[in-house]
């Protein structure tokens, strides 16, 4: 990770960030590939496309919908709006722990007014990723879904091994 738990001293988000964000622009191999694997498990715990279709209606192949099927009116608002608000925050997690670009070390509002703006590009250019997934990829089959996510538990394992090996 941008700051690793080895680097850092410490396995505190708030500290990995910090140690992340006074190392810089430098990115380990390994960082990468645990960025890939969150970023697999973000689409899983989503909902969106390659593991879940929101839009499909048939109650076998989809997960997200069949816990929203009877809810309506406010109440199905605020499924919606609890996984958005998920979605939002595997996003700032992503973003934070291995993209440490921009955020404010100080109070002073010129750099939280900076960090915003550079956590507002960054979660857009995350949804863009997940747009660009959603929209070159088709739906896997429901048995294909462990595949997805053995690859995304695989790569964990492989930036870990890069990490500290």
């Amino acid at each position: 990770m941008a700051g690793s738990g080895r680097g850092a001293g410490t396995l505190g988000l708030g500290a990995l960030v910090r140690h992340g964000a006074e190392r810089g622009t430098s990115i380990h191999p390994g960082e990468l590939l645990a960025a890939a694997a969150l970023f697999i498990v973000l689409l899983a715990e989503a909902g969106r496309v390659p593991v879940d279709n929101p839009a499909t209606h048939l109650e076998l192949t989809m997960i997200h919908e069949a816990m929203v099927l009877e809810y309506s009116g406010a109440d199905l608002a605020l499924v919606e709006w609890a996984s958005a608000v998920k979605e939002l925050l595997l996003m700032t997690l992503l973003a934070g722990i291995f993209f440490p670009i921009g955020i404010a070390t100080s109070v002073a509002p010129q750099a939280l007014a900076i960090s915003t703006l550079a956590l507002l590009a960054k979660i857009f250019a995350l949804a863009l990723m997940v747009v660009l997934v959603e929209s070159t990829n088709a739906k896997l089959r429901f048995f294909r879904v462990p595949e997805l996510m053995a690859v995304a538990l695989g790569l964990g394992f492989l930036a870990l091994a890069m990490r500290f090996f």
